[in-house]
């Protein structure tokens, strides 16, 4: 039989990125594929703060943190939950994530020209007991450079790849059909879509230009989610989580659609823990947006009180930073959709990072002077922005104005001045004395004791109505769709299975299709830096695996 390559590559995100480079590598001629145009190349992870988790690092080591993979993998384990049948492979990848994360990970990154910022960040702590949820160590490290310099050495492998002969890139080309000969999946089918200069994430036309098919011995999936198709995650909503919400911002582009998911389930391959996602609760309007619907992700240090919308904080451990799905289960059976972030002027221009590349130009642009003019007071430039412009941010002297305003923006009056402000005055009595009974203030001193959070990521404690401290600022959050966690399942050689549980014949997958990894490596919970890095294992381990197993 004629073969067009040897191994079809579909998704030109990280994981098909990540893929393509092994298989060129190690000398097999490929053909990547992706609907969008080349403007896109990287997919999601260009867009991304470029976190990855990392155990035991130099970096961790230098800022005094004690890690060790035993503790890691404590921690994944408490987070992860597997409790079902169908948890065997995602358990197995996760194994071998953890490994691979205390072990060449970073040096591996490093061979290639990553380099990381020096500052270790604290996400996910958990607040629970000690084989709960949560890291008990910072183990989140940002790339210098974040995502777009994560999926530069990746797309130079695979340049260098198009320069030997050995890696076709075909852009515009969207696949609807996966089919066998002799029992194997050798054959891709679609459409080839009329070319396009939309920006990256902004929508491309979908008008076909013409068909085609293409052949090879094996074919590696890795379309990504459906965080952009706002149908499906309602229709995949589990239960546990409450109602979906009725409004969701987007944190990735609509074409992040789940499309190509169905499209190789029709092949034959199986999909499991599809109710198991990763969505934020921190989402504001971006101000200035790119795709539909697009959402911003505010990540914060430990100090701003967390409202309900009615104006009640939310339970312990309910804070910034601690647990995202708790929080999200927790705000779904509340009534409504939105949250709010109370906090002051002090509190902003130190805790308040917005997630993504394009949100830190400082960082993704690897300007070390710019990342010093943090340090030089008033809110980041980009967060200013959001105080400008954005929808959600409220600017006000006192509580009443505050809450007259809250009020307004969402058309009604669910928050009582009253109620606002006996909750302001009770934390900042806590704050009055060395002892407290509020844990988040607990919360707030234990993170100034890590050099990491007391340089760049928490306020000194101070009262809210402080009005040296002020002005008050309150903060419109909505759910931000982001990431799915189940997906195609395959073995630890990223081989798609089938129901039956043997390997659908000439098929792979990696990256978010395949949960990534295994079909879910995350469980019901991410540790956070998992996600990159997920589409790197995986599509280096389904890259090495197809290379390996053809004739």
């Amino acid at each position: 039989m004629a073969y067009d390559a040897d191994v079809i590559v579909i998704g030109a995100g990280l994981a098909g990125l990540a893929a393509t480079a092994e298989l060129v590598d190690a000398g097999r001629k490929v053909i990547l594929l992706d609907q969008e145009p080349e403007q896109s190349l990287g997919g999601q992870a260009h867009w991304s703060f470029g976190g990855l988790f990392l155990v035991g690092s130099p970096e961790q080591r230098r800022l005094r943190i004690r890690d060790s993979h035993e503790l890691a993998w404590q921690d994944w384990l408490g987070t992860a939950g597997f409790d079902r049948p169908e948890d065997h492979w995602p358990r197995s990848w996760a194994e071998a994530y953890v490994d691979f994360a205390a072990g060449e990970k970073r040096s591996w990154l490093h061979r290639q020209g990553v380099r990381l910022f020096p500052v270790v960040g604290w996400a996910e702590r958990g607040g629970y007991d000690a084989t709960g949820h949560g890291n008990s160590v910072p183990r989140f490290h940002i790339t210098w450079g974040t995502g777009p310099g994560l999926v530069a050495p990746f797309e130079r492998r695979v340049r260098a790849g198009v320069a030997r002969g050995l890696a076709e890139l075909r852009f515009r080309h969207r696949v609807t059909g996966l089919s066998r000969t002799a029992g194997s999946v050798d054959t891709v089918s679609g459409e080839v879509l009329e070319p396009s200069d939309a920006e990256r994430g902004r929508p491309s036309s979908r008008e076909v230009a013409g068909a085609f098919e293409l052949k090879a011995q094996a074919v590696i999936v890795t379309s990504g989610g459906i965080g952009g198709n706002h149908e499906l995650v309602r229709a995949n909503w589990p239960e546990r989580l409450g109602k979906p919400p009725r409004r969701m911002l987007s944190g990735v582009p609509a074409h992040v659609d789940g499309k190509m998911l169905a499209i190789a389930e029709a092949a034959g391959g199986r999909i499991i823990n599809r109710d198991r996602m990763w969505h934020y609760t921190e989402g504001i309007d971006n101000w200035n947006p790119v795709w539909p619907q697009h959402g911003i992700r505010i990540l914060s240090g430990p100090s701003p009180l967390w409202l309900d919308a009615r104006g009640k904080r939310l339970p312990v451990p309910l804070f910034p930073g601690f647990d995202t799905l708790g929080t999200l289960e927790h705000i779904m059976r509340t009534g409504h959709d939105h949250t709010w972030f109370v906090l002051t002027q002090k509190i902003i221009e130190k805790e308040f990072t917005l997630s993504g590349s394009e949100q830190n130009p400082d960082l993704t642009g690897k300007s070390v002077r710019g990342v010093l003019g943090r340090a030089r007071g008033g809110a980041p430039g980009p967060v200013q922005a959001f105080m400008d412009h954005g929808a959600d941010f409220i600017v006000e002297p006192s509580p009443d104005d505050l809450v007259r305003r809250m009020n307004e923006l969402t058309g009604d009056p669910l928050i009582s001045p009253d109620v606002l402000r006996r909750e302001m005055v009770a934390r900042d009595r806590e704050i009055a004395h060395s002892f407290t009974k509020d844990l988040q203030v607990t919360a707030m001193r234990g993170a100034r004791k890590y050099l990491g959070d007391r340089l760049i990521r928490t306020a000194a404690p101070h009262r809210l109505l402080d009005p040296k401290a002020g002005p008050l600022i309150a903060v419109r959050l909505n759910i931000l769709t982001r990431k799915t966690l189940g997906g195609l399942e395959t073995d630890l050689s990223s081989r798609v299975l089938t129901d039956g549980g043997v390997p659908l014949p000439g098929v792979y997958a990696a990256g978010e299709a395949a949960g990534f990894g295994g079909g879910g490596v995350h469980g019901y919970r991410s540790l956070e830096g998992t996600f990159l890095g997920g589409c790197l294992f995986s599509g280096r381990t389904a890259g090495r695996a197809a290379a390996r197993a053809l004739s």
